[in-house]
């Protein structure tokens, strides 16, 4: 089939499957994360912002409902002539995560109230692996039969140092084994990569995307972007004050190193732009591109400086599949 952006966007993806345009509402469960709260870790991974990523997810404190018609508000001028409904997507800290019966009871008492909207469409949950037992998987596969159901993992890296040095604070093959549980229930994958780890070149970041290319059975989807760093991170403690005066360049063939010697790679946006038509292009044309940029809160971003403005970004990689759709019309195939 072939796809106009040269790839299976979301879009195209929500269009085969109910018509039109379906938009993203983030939500909150009010969880937490155990590498947060001592489980298996404590400050969370290194790029995680106090929000949990999820800082324009809704406020945990209201009622599902109540969340969903906040969230609904705030996209009401984006909604196109074919819009087809909304995806509830659990989108802050680690939205399976629980300690105890009541908790886990209470989670599920939201995703359901979450599926019942009328205007929901789909549900997606994101997580972490090492966060989905088996009753977990067994009630979202239950949920998966009322309506589409997408679990998203924060793999970001398939090597184990790199993993290590931003405590992700799980192995590999914990991913591996919660990756096999999900596909035998039936729920869709999203995968998360971060290109632009502390440590990790674009060869490093292509290895991971064929990684999960060769998996069988392989990811529903997968969500690009770039590392960011954010005010209040551990990431940002690392970064050396001497070069937030350089963060608004255009950087190229530059070296940045934190302050515990790591360096940390610098991509400006044409650099970005080409290692994402090469990530998309490892990927198989079935796997959809659910993400190809970050859109952080400008107050918190301190570099890159041109990854806030996603629409440029956007603007940049579309550029480029065009490009390569009139050399090669097959590619978009």
């Amino acid at each position: 089939m072939n796809y106009p952006k040269g790839y299976r966007s979301f879009d195209d993806e929500m269009k085969e499957m109910f018509g039109g345009k379906v938009y993203r509402l983030a939500l909150s469960a009010g969880t937490t994360c155990p590498n947060r709260d001592g489980r298996c870790g404590e400050g969370g991974c290194i790029f995680c912002s106090a929000g949990g990523s999820g800082d324009y997810a809704e406020p945990a404190v209201l009622p599902v409902c109540e969340q969903i018609e906040h969230a609904k508000r705030r996209v009401a001028g984006k909604l196109s002539r074919n819009f087809a409904g909304y995806m509830a997507y659990f989108q802050s800290f680690t939205s399976t995560y629980y300690h105890n019966r009541e908790e886990f009871e209470a989670l599920k008492a939201k995703f359901k109230e979450a599926v019942r909207h009328p205007d929901i469409v789909a549900l997606s949950v994101a997580t972490r692996p090492d966060c989905l037992p088996d009753e977990m998987i067994l009630f979202l596969r239950e949920l998966n039969g009322t309506k589409p159901v997408w679990v998203e993992l924060g793999l970001q890296t398939m090597h184990e140092d790199t993993a290590a040095y931003i405590n992700r604070g799980y192995p590999l093959e914990v991913f591996e084994d919660a990756f096999r549980r999900l596909k035998e229930a039936g729920l869709k994958t999203v995968i998360h990569v971060i290109a632009g780890l502390p440590g990790e070149d674009a060869q490093r970041t292509e290895e991971t995307v064929r990684y999960l290319a060769g998996m069988d059975p392989q990811p529903d989807g997968i969500k690009l972007q770039m590392l960011q760093v954010l005010k209040g991170t551990a990431l940002a403690d690392r970064f050396p004050e001497e070069s937030l005066s350089n963060c608004s360049l255009e950087l190229k063939n530059q070296q940045f190193f934190l302050k515990d010697g790591m360096e940390l790679p610098c991509y400006n946006i044409e650099d970005y732009t080409e290692l994402i038509v090469r990530l998309v292009r490892l990927l198989p044309p079935a796997v959809t591109i659910h993400r190809l940029t970050g859109d952080p809160p400008k107050r918190l971003l301190l570099y890159p400086a041109w990854t806030s403005d996603k629409k440029r970004v956007l603007n940049s990689i579309s550029a480029a599949f065009r490009r390569l759709n009139d050399t090669d019309p097959a590619a978009g195939s």
